[in-house]
């Protein structure tokens, strides 16, 4: 990010990202740490028993385990805020589709209504610093060019 106006906020979401993975981590062990066998076999459970008890390991839904591969970066200013934008209404509807789960459920359905709220606040913050990074590039036409090696 060339433009340290715009480096803190992607800091701070980053921070808050990694916390969102904590509380996350947490409901599903406190969800999972007193299941019997029969209820872990019942769940559908036992494939990830097998390998993690019941640890936290972060997968997604289909049970594709968490990689570096899911962040998208390019090294283009533009490109990369394009991305965060989309990254974060994915985040909000998958908080909405677990929320259609777990909607009778407080201990759970509190923590993932605040975390869908996170998101938002992030989507605007990253339209904000887009922004201002079109902004200060001085450029018409900002999709021409990648802000990050161009310092005209």
């Amino acid at each position: 990010m060339p433009f340290d106006e715009c480096k803190a906020v992607l800091t701070d979401i980053g921070v808050e990202e990694l916390g969102h993975l904590e509380m996350v981590g947490t409901i599903v062990h406190q969800l999972t740490r007193n299941l019997t066998q029969e209820q872990i076999e019942t769940a559908g459970f036992d494939a990830y028993f097998v390998d993690h008890t019941a640890g936290v390991y972060p997968t997604a839904a289909s049970g594709d385990p968490w990689t570096a591969a899911t962040i998208q970066v390019t090294g283009d200013t533009i490109a990369d805020l394009t991305e965060d934008l989309a990254a974060e209404q994915k985040a909000r509807l998958t908080y909405d589709n677990i929320l259609r789960f777990c909607r009778d459920d407080p201990d759970v359905t509190d923590v993932i209504r605040f975390l869908r709220e996170r998101e938002v606040v992030h989507f605007q913050r990253f339209g904000e610093v887009l922004e201002l990074a079109k902004e200060k590039m001085n450029h018409k036409n900002v999709y021409l060019c990648n802000p990050s090696f161009d310092r005209k």
